[in-house]
């Protein structure tokens, strides 16, 4: 299986089929555009910094853009509702958090999450193989919210995303004060794509994070 960071929150995964996270163009927030095809394209709400599918899709391309269960062959898609802020949605709408299952290796990416979730959703997603999550601020949880929810999640790979990287134009922060939550013995660096099979899984929390 093989996984490629195309900056912000949006993850190409390939393994039959290629899942593709929270399309943005590039251009329009500073950094490269994503050059993949997907088969399935995941949609966690309607920004345009999340929502350029035209940019990842080919004509036999499946478009989740709503909260449900989805099966595409091996692939089962699970879209759960949370907010887009710290008030229900009042401030910029709902976000769909997705866990996803292939090969018996479960994720989740969590969108632009901007809030705590209740216990409920935490026990749907807790101890997935990958959590995506955002530790930017401003338009999501911050790095302090996010290493919290990591430790209640406990998924055995947490890889950051929404934050500030070279050349993104939005105002949000680095990922070093997530990091900072963290034992720099469980934090791996591994550039902008890595394979992997299942025993590179680790039993206890590792925070794996990929580089433009």
């Amino acid at each position: 299986m093989r996984i490629r960071w195309h900056g912000h929150a949006c993850f190409e995964i390939e393994d039959e089929q290629v899942v593709v996270t929270d399309p943005h163009d590039g251009k329009s927030i500073g950094i490269r555009t994503p050059h993949v095809e997907a088969d399935v394209i995941l949609v966690s709400h309607d920004h345009f910094d999340h929502n350029a599918t035209r940019v990842v899709k080919k004509k036999t391309s499946e478009i989740v853009e709503e909260p449900g269960s989805f099966t595409f062959g091996e692939l089962e898609v699970q879209g759960l509702v949370t907010y887009h802020d710290e008030v229900e949605g009042k401030k910029r709408g709902e976000n769909i958090a997705y866990k996803f299952k292939t090969d018996d290796t479960t994720f989740c990416h969590l969108g632009d999450l901007g809030h705590i979730p209740d216990d409920e959703f935490i026990e749907k997603i807790k101890g997935v193989d990958f959590l995506f999550i955002p530790v930017g601020g401003t338009f999501t949880i911050g790095p302090e919210e996010a290493a919290e929810l990591v430790k209640k999640i406990r998924p055995k790979i947490a890889v950051p995303m929404h934050y500030k990287v070279g050349g993104l134009s939005l105002n949000i922060k680095d990922v070093n004060p997530f990091l900072s939550h963290f034992d720099e013995e469980n934090i791996h660096k591994v550039g902008v794509e890595l394979e992997f099979l299942d025993y590179d899984i680790p039993e206890k929390t590792e925070i794996w994070v990929f580089s433009l």
